[in-house]
């Protein structure tokens, strides 16, 4: 076990973890809710589950695309205010109102209306949701230099994003409630204008309170201007060339696409096998015990898998942390084939605390390590610092790989015979449901142990690098 203690001057006060935590908040709520209000395009606005799938993942590619350009501009910002808190703050407040405007459907309209309104304005909001996230993610990476605050920070605010979570899930029940609402749509349409006016106010606090590096150590930024696009769009080509060049941060991208994606791709069929499996399709039997099956899960990631991860992080490294939680959380996903039970449906919680720590893992540890890959890369290519562009394209690779889940998801529900007109699905239909759900995440899962059995940045090899740097900059 380390017995390093972190310096004082490396440290994160715990008010700038909370308002960074809040940031993360906010980007777990967004796509949270989107994923739940996606639902009732299927039961309340009548949508084809393909074109609903369309929907969830078509966005996501252009989201792809604008995420590395937005991380560019913002490593490369020169300004009193700094070069990631303007973009968050005004990206907090785009992403809240847009996100009201997206949800104003109509389901008296045409099928083929509610889609082009949706995806058109998918595509809008998705552009201030980048504008807030991506810098926000950057700024993260250099909130400290601490190979073990990292982890801590990373931990700390994953616990607080997981607070959207145990909120989200009760969203179905908030919307399907015919005393709160006359109809779902209706349910959609105001709850929406709430969340993102919560989303607002939470997403300003990071550029409000938290502190970013030094920028008179920053060197070598490109000059951001219209007459410089030309060379500004070769920079950023030069500078993805270099970062997909450094293998260690090319594992971490396919590690997490494959957790995460395999994750993501069956993520609404739970509910789908507590209803239709479990309650046999009758909503009004299954009750809340959807909503509790997400809080619960998100409750055991925040409280119990995240702390544990941070402590085995710092006693075994980061990298034997991942492996063995991913390794757990295979077990996890394999006993819900006996959780998901009719006859009893607290066995349903049976698996929770096993299954959660691949994803309580993952973006914990992912996010540290990427930190620490920063560090290599301005140690083999110098000046300027990339975190934003880093954290622009390993979610670019995060939100690749889940549009085209969200995809294969809705082609998947079809693909096992799911009618969203019955109430009554066949047996046939449920059992491959039910193995999909399993069989998916856990195969995904061993391919991600796979590719990072060989990553090599040791928390040795991470200090030697910091100690480098430091020299190098002439710094204290």
């Amino acid at each position: 076990m380390s017995t390093y203690v972190t310096p004082l001057k490396d440290r994160v006060p715990l008010g700038q973890k909370a308002a960074f935590g809040a940031g993360h908040l906010v980007n777990n709520l967004l796509p949270g809710s989107l994923g739940v209000f996606a639902f009732f395009l299927l039961t309340a606005f009548g949508m084809d589950p393909f074109l609903a799938g369309l929907l969830g993942g078509l966005p996501r590619f252009f989201d792809a695309i604008t995420d590395p350009i937005m991380g560019y501009i913002s490593d490369n910002t020169k300004s009193r205010f700094g070069r990631r808190k303007p973009y968050i703050f005004v990206g907090a407040i785009l992403s809240g109102v847009l996100f009201a405007v997206l949800w104003q459907l109509n389901p008296e309209n045409s099928q083929m209306y509610n889609f082009w309104y949706f995806l058109i304005f998918s595509l809008i909001y998705l552009l201030g949701n980048t504008m807030f996230s991506t810098p926000l993610i950057g700024l993260g990476y250099e909130m400290t230099s601490d190979y073990n605050e990292r982890t801590r920070l990373m931990g700390f605010s994953q616990t607080l994003g997981q607070v959207a979570w145990m909120i989200v899930p009760w969203f179905w029940v908030i919307i399907a409630n015919p005393d709160l609402f006359e109809t779902q749509a209706i349910g959609v349409r105001k709850l929406s204008v709430v969340v993102g006016i919560g989303c607002m106010l939470l997403g300003i606090t990071p550029a409000l309170f938290c502190k970013e590096v030094d920028q008179a150590n920053l060197k070598n930024r490109d000059d951001l201007t219209i007459k410089n696009i030309a060379k500004n769009f070769k920079s950023l080509l030069k500078n993805m060339a270099l970062i997909f060049k450094n293998m260690s941060f090319v594992r971490l991208c396919g590690a997490t696409f494959l957790v995460f994606n395999g994750f993501q791709m069956v993520a609404s069929f739970s509910y789908f096998i507590i209803v239709f499996y479990m309650f046999r399709g009758d909503y009004g039997a299954a009750a809340t015990w959807p909503a509790w099956f997400s809080t619960i899960s998100a409750l055991c990631t925040a409280f119990l898998i995240i702390p544990l991860i941070t402590k085995m992080a710092n006693k075994w490294g980061k990298r034997n942390a991942f492996i063995i939680s991913t390794a757990i959380s295979i077990v996890g996903y394999m006993l819900k084939w006996w959780g998901f039970n009719p006859e009893n449906p607290w066995l349903m919680f049976m698996p929770l605390p096993l299954m959660v720590f691949g994803i309580g893992g993952l973006f914990t540890l992912m996010m540290s390590m990427t930190a620490d890959v920063c560090d290599l890369d301005e140690l083999n290519n110098g000046m300027p610092r990339k975190e934003g562009t880093f954290g622009a394209i390993y979610w670019w690779m995060v939100k690749l790989g889940q549009g085209l889940a969200l995809v294969l998801g809705g082609l998947a529900l079809k693909l096992v015979g799911f009618d969203q007109n019955e109430a009554v699905q066949t047996v046939e239909t449920l059992t491959r449901l039910r193995l999909a759900d399993i069989f998916v995440p856990a195969f995904t899962a061993a391919l991600a142990i796979l590719v990072m059995w060989k990553y090599d940045l040791t928390e040795e090899k991470a200090k030697q690098i910091k100690n480098e740097l430091v020299n190098r900059r002439g710094e204290l």
